[in-house]
């Protein structure tokens, strides 16, 4: 297992504490702050000791976690910690992140501005009740999924602009950097992604065949020419959106800490850091959103939804067309939603409010964490290599973006990186430092309440694992050797990993 070694480290944190106060009687801030650093290491240590909960395990979330109801709502409620008074915004939020928006002109001026092409008229409709998206099913025009596009650098120009990190890819000239699939009256859609899947049957020591399903993208329906000869698909499920404001009060160096991108080592994993460009602070920092880390932040996360999901402009990205192209004229010509005193179809009071609600939707209570089943797949986890990327734990930074996520022990099972996952799971795009065969280590909160949200077990990046033994069965690359040991697995021990992630 990867334990990165620090400064104390092999000194016991509370013997050395007790030592400082009781020299200085009160610590001075330096003191303080080192005292901190060890409590905070202490405690997000990997554990050893299988035979009963972690303290605080059933708690994911720290004090934001939410103990309710286990029902299609269970990803919808605020931050635990939250108080009464504050309640109120993330309520209007909610109002915000299920509004339906509507083409431009409309009498419901404050809803209007919606495309010209778009994926969906709300976040919710991705979303569905904060949760995961899934694959259209046979004959169903997708929602919750869409195929990202773009095309190798073409000129030096191209190229210094992803060298610089302010581009994350170049866009297919026509189609923009993802497929619309539907348009507001009198446009075209840009086309329709069609799915075709082969059978990847993968045999288990115990004789159990299981089959996977390798999907093939295309994409029909063209409605404004050919695409460009190099176009790269991605295809990309909605991810839930829990616990977003606390993984983004992670510090940048806890994350980074964790890389090791030569794989100095020599575990086979080397995960290493995307950096991104934030158009909210201007600057290059840390990207922790998206399939490949492509965002640094949920602010950037929401208006690049807003543009090129609902062609919707916000103070980020004022582009009132959204993903439209300077090919598609009509696109760029039609009418606009624009509020005159922002400057932006969703205004800045909107955007706050729901930026507030999403990063204060709360990651609900472990279940059952100690019962022996779920404990022995715990230890199988950490034995099979699976906790060398999903990272168990965390300790939130005390400068948090708001108060429910300051200084929280959280257990989001991610290390928040790229890793290598193989030639199986590869979608041959870069994006950003992420190559074609890389992706961020998603985390595992909430996992097992999937089927009770959503009403789905679809899985990865594009849905493609129907359950969650197939979704480990899809690793390759760095967790090839993890995936070795669960295909060497008796059932029992594979029931027990799998009931372990279902108590998540």
């Amino acid at each position: 297992m990867k334990i990165r070694k620090r400064c104390f480290s092999k000194v016991r944190p509370g013997a050395l504490l007790g030592a400082l106060i009781a020299l200085g009687g009160v610590l001075s801030p330096a003191l303080a702050d080192v005292a901190t650093r060890m409590r905070v290491e202490a405690v997000t240590r990997p554990t050893g000791d299988f035979s009963a909960p972690e303290r605080f395990e059933s708690r994911p979330a720290g004090a934001a976690t939410v103990f309710k109801s286990l029902d299609a709502n269970a990803f919808s409620h605020s931050s635990g910690n939250m108080s009464f008074e504050r309640e109120l915004d993330f309520k209007v939020g909610d109002a915000f992140f299920r509004k339906i928006w509507v083409s431009s002109p409309s009498s419901t001026v404050s809803s209007d501005g919606l495309g010209p092409l778009f994926n969906a008229r709300g976040c919710q409709s991705c979303h569905l009740k904060d949760g995961r998206g899934r694959p259209p099913a046979p004959g169903e025009r997708a929602v919750s999924m869409f195929l990202r596009l773009s095309i190798p650098p073409q000129d030096e120009t191209q190229r210094e602009a992803l060298a610089s990190g302010r581009q994350l890819v170049i866009p297919e000239p026509v189609y923009g950097g993802q497929l619309q699939n539907r348009a507001i009256q009198g446009h075209p859609a840009e086309g329709q992604m069609t799915i075709r899947y082969q059978d990847q049957p993968v045999s288990l020591a115990d004789g159990t065949v299981v089959t996977l399903r390798k999907p093939h993208y295309s994409v029909t329906e063209l409605g404004y020419g050919p695409m460009h000869p190099e176009v790269m698909l991605s295809p990309r499920v909605a991810p839930p959106v829990i616990g977003m404001g606390l993984i983004e009060s992670i510090a940048a160096e806890d994350i980074e800490a964790w890389a090791d991108p030569a794989d100095a080592d020599g575990d086979g994993i080397s995960g290493r850091p995307n950096r991104v460009w934030s158009d909210e602070h201007r600057e290059t920092r840390l990207g922790r959103f998206g399939w490949k880390a492509g965002k640094a932040t949920v602010a950037q996360q929401a208006a690049a939804a807003f543009r090129g999901d609902m062609g919707l402009s916000t103070v980020l990205f004022p582009q009132h067309s959204g993903d439209c192209s300077a090919a598609q004229r009509d696109c760029l010509s039609a009418p606009t939603g624009v509020n005159p005193g922002d400057g932006a179809e969703v205004t800045d009071e909107m955007f706050e409010l729901l930026l507030f609600y999403t990063r204060n939707l709360a990651v609900p209570a472990r279940r059952d964490p100690g019962a022996s089943r779920v404990l022995e797949g715990k230890r199988l986890f950490y034995a099979s290599g699976c906790a060398q990327c999903h990272r168990p734990k965390f300790v939130t930074r005390r400068d948090a973006v708001g108060e429910e996520q300051s200084f929280q022990l959280i257990w989001p099972y991610s290390d928040f990186l790229l890793h290598d996952m193989g030639e199986g799971l590869a979608d041959g795009r870069p994006e950003g430092r992420a190559n074609g065969r890389e992706w961020r280590t998603p985390p595992l909160w909430g996992i097992g309440l999937t089927e009770t949200v959503n009403g789905h077990t679809r899985f990865l990046h594009d849905g493609r694992a129907r359950n969650l033994l197939e979704a480990v069965l899809w690793h390759g690359g760095e967790a090839a050797a993890a995936r070795a040991r669960v295909i060497a697995m008796a059932r029992a021990e594979r029931e027990a990993l799998i009931a372990f992630l279902e108590s998540l």
